[in-house]
C-alpha cells in the first residue's frame, strides 16, 4: 500500500467539528506511515487540508485503499468509483444508519492502524449495471451498488411499467415506479417500498414496484444472472432513471433499461468477522421494547 485516498463528506464535516478533528488526526497517521495521502477537494477545504485536494476520479485511479468518512451516502459514491479498479473501501459512519460502514469515527485509529498493516479482510459486494436503450442504441451506462429506480419526476400519477426477466414477460406493473436492488441495497429504498431483506451474499436480484395500484402485485427476488428489462409506455413524459439516489438521468417513451449483474464488484475493508443479522437487529432495534 503506498497511496490512501480519503473521502470526507463535507456537510458532515461542517455540522460536527470532531469530524475535522479526526480527519487531520487520520491523515497525519497516514503520513507518519510514509504513506501519500490524498483527500477529495471539497472535504479537504472542509477540514483545513487543501494541498492535499484531488478530484474523486484522481482518488479513485491513484488510491491503494479508500477511506470514507460519511453516512452511506458517501461510501456508495467511493465505492463506485472504487470499484472499477477494485480499490478497497473501508466505511467511517458519521450518518444515520450506516449499514456500509465499518466502524465509527471514534475507532478509525485502530482501523487505520489495521488497513496500513494489512490486518483486515475484503468482502465483495455485487453491483448492478444498467443500460438505457434508445432507437435500439445505448444511451447512457450506469454502475450502481444498491439499486437502480425508475420512477416519475412531475405530477403524482401512476404509469405502467412492462418488466421482462430474459425477454420472458414478467408483468406490467400500474405504479408510481420500479426498484431493481441488489441484495445490499434491499435494506435501503427496497425496504421502504415493502421489498424483502437479503443478505449480501445471496445471489439475487430483487424487482419491487413502488406503490402498485393491484394489491397483488409483489417483489420478485430472481437469479443474479438473470436481465431484467422495463419499458416506459411510449405516451409517459417526464420519467427519471436514478442510481444509488444519486446520479441518473431522464427517460424518454419508449426505452428500454436493460438491468443485469455487473462484472465490477464493490470491495468493503472488514476489520471484524461480518454479522449481517446482528448488524439488522441493532440498526432496527429488533426485539427491544
Amino acid at each position: 500500500m503506498r497511496t490512501v485516498g480519503v473521502a470526507v463528506n463535507p456537510e458532515k464535516a461542517a455540522q460536527d467539528p470532531q469530524v475535522a478533528v479526526r480527519v487531520r488526526e487520520a491523515v497525519s497517521t497516514l503520513l507518519r506511515h510514509g504513506l501519500v495521502v490524498r483527500v477529495n477537494a471539497e472535504g479537504a477545504r472542509a477540514v483545513r487540508l487543501e494541498e492535499l485536494a484531488a478530484s474523486e476520479q484522481e482518488l479513485a485511479e491513484s488510491s491503494d485503499a479508500l477511506v470514507v468518512v460519511g453516512g452511506d451516502g458517501t461510501i456508495l459514491r467511493a465505492a463506485r468509483t472504487g470499484a472499477v479498479r477494485g480499490v478497497p473501501v473501508l466505511g467511517v459512519n458519521v450518518g444515520g444508519f450506516g449499514f456500509l460502514a465499518e466502524v465509527g469515527l471514534e475507532e478509525l485509529p485502530e482501523a487505520l492502524e489495521r488497513l496500513v498493516a494489512g490486518r483486515h479482510a475484503v468482502e465483495e459486494r455485487m453491483m448492478l449495471a444498467a443500460e438505457v436503450v434508445r432507437g435500439g442504441e445505448v444511451a447512457e451506462r450506469f454502475l450502481a451498488l444498491n439499486d437502480m429506480v425508475v420512477t416519475k419526476s412531475g405530477y403524482a400519477r401512476l404509469m405502467p411499467i412492462r418488466v421482462c426477466v430474459n425477454g420472458e414477460h414478467l408483468a406490467t406493473y400500474l405504479a408510481d415506479g420500479l426498484i431493481v436492488s441488489t441484495p445490499t441495497g434491499s435494506t435501503a429504498y427496497n425496504l421502504s417500498a415493502g421489498g424483502p431483506i437479503l443478505s449480501p451474499g445471496v445471489r439475487a436480484l430483487v424487482i419491487t414496484p413502488i406503490c402498485p395500484h393491484t394489491l397483488t402485485a409483489r417483489p420478485v427476488v430472481v437469479d443474479a444472472d438473470d436481465v431484467a428489462t422495463v419499458e416506459v409506455a411510449s405516451e409517459v413524459e417526464g420519467v427519471l432513471l436514478t442510481v444509488d439516489g444519486q446520479v441518473g438521468c431522464p427517460l424518454r417513451g419508449g426505452d428500454v433499461v436493460r438491468v443485469r449483474r455487473a462484472e465490477e464488484r464493490a470491495q468493503l475493508v472488514r476489520l471484524k468477522p461480518p454479522s449481517f443479522y446482528e448488524l439488522l437487529r441493532q440498526k432496527f432495534a429488533w426485539g427491544e421494547r
